[in-house]
């Protein structure tokens, strides 16, 4: 069985949710290839999407935010009766990435990101992927906009049945929503004792542990949140992940080396082991991706959220913390006092586990893979 799955570059995110889901149906016995749509037709247009995201995310949240929820309210159709603009690119485009994925022959295509799947619709409505079955992953606790506008992909895969609703409301059909959950990669599914996650890490299983994450691209000012912590007055194991930003992580290295408390500071940069530090923790402080929520779900590990990104990852706030599994820090309610009153309390601890345990999707990876293998065999055609 040949798979295609489709990715956009706008950050990390999508792209390992891709690499997640080739893995396992590489692991099933699948022939699987994962593409970068833009990169096919242009790399300017590829470049341009994913600085454009990560620079107005970063440094224009309020535009962000604003052309964010005006398109939540009203999809493709709310800026004009016009194609937008990547209907337009996509348009242009979609007879030399058709050309592209008829030299892989695919029998499923998968795609990690709404854009990839407005391509893929564009094709579908000109009759170029008749034969080709295809599947939508959205990969945030909500439903993004313009994933109403591709009513040809078969199916879309959401992050939770709690999300149904809100998906039916937007105009998809109940019959094409498989609430499987966001897949993340089979590691954070493996069970790993805290002991030996400790002893991999070489830190004390024993003493309280806070896992502090800022994306991917390590935006978050982890110096001002280790001022805080180590404020408290009781010791701390601090496992601090920088990502690709150097310039910070050699400012919390530089902070660990002139601190003298009696907290444990490790500064890490991009790090392959994430899972290992989800299961050495006792909550992480992170931005509200959605691969790392869902990572944190999978490990049954508490969150404090921190410096949401307009429109999505608010999304994926409200989700969690209206669910009882997380607390957004805020100006008001600020990292020291959670930590404070999580660590005095350590029943509610037990209650947000338990709330994470019924609601989150561990085996969504597997689930996704097994139903594509077997929606591919000939009595399960669609």
């Amino acid at each position: 069985m040949r798979v295609l799955i489709l990715s956009v570059t706008a950050g990390f995110g999508h792209h390992a949710t891709a690499k997640a889901v080739g893995d396992m149906l590489t692991s099933k016995g699948a022939d699987v290839h994962t593409l970068d749509v833009y990169a096919y037709i242009s790399n300017l247009i590829r470049a341009t999407i994913d600085k454009g995201y990560l620079f107005s995310s970063k440094h224009m949240q309020t535009l962000y935010r604003l052309v964010y929820q005006l398109a939540e309210n009203g999809g493709a159709g709310y800026f004009t009766a016009g194609p937008s603009i990547i209907n337009i690119i996509n348009a242009l485009g979609a007879s030399k990435f058709a050309r592209v994925i008829a030299g892989y022959a695919p029998d499923v295509i998968l795609c990690t990101h709404v854009f990839a799947a407005q391509m893929v619709d564009e094709l579908k409505k000109r009759k170029k992927l008749d034969d080709i079955k295809t599947i939508g992953i959205v990969t945030d606790y909500t439903l993004h906009p313009y994933w109403e506008d591709v009513p040809h992909v078969q199916y879309i895969v959401t992050a939770s049945e709690l999300l149904t609703f809100r998906c039916v409301k937007r105009g998809i059909p109940e019959r094409r929503i498989l609430p499987f959950g966001i897949p993340v990669h089979p590691k954070f599914n493996q069970k790993l004792s805290r002991a030996d996650a400790a002893a991999q890490l070489g830190i004390d299983p024993q003493q309280r542990t806070l896992l502090l994450m800022g994306g991917s691209m390590g935006y978050a000012d982890h110096v001002k949140t280790l001022e805080k912590l180590t404020a408290l007055g009781f010791p701390l194991q601090l496992l601090v992940v920088c990502g690709n930003n150097k310039k910070q992580f050699l400012q919390v290295e530089q902070f660990a080396s002139r601190y003298q408390g009696d907290c444990v500071i490790k500064p890490y940069g991009f790090v392959h082991n994430v899972e290992v530090m989800m299961s050495a923790a006792d909550c992480i402080v992170s931005k509200p991706g959605g691969l790392t929520v869902s990572e944190a779900l999978a490990k049954n590990l508490p969150m404090l959220l921190v410096d949401p990104i307009p429109g999505h990852e608010e999304r994926n706030v409200e989700f969690l913390v209206n669910n009882g599994m997380a607390a957004q820090i805020t100006k008001h309610f600020p990292i020291d006092e959670a930590v404070y009153e999580l660590f005095r309390n350590p029943a509610r601890l037990a209650t947000v586990r338990q709330t994470m345990q019924a609601v989150a999707h561990p085996d969504a990876t597997e689930r996704l893979a097994d139903f594509v293998l077997q929606w591919n065999e000939p009595s399960n055609a669609c």
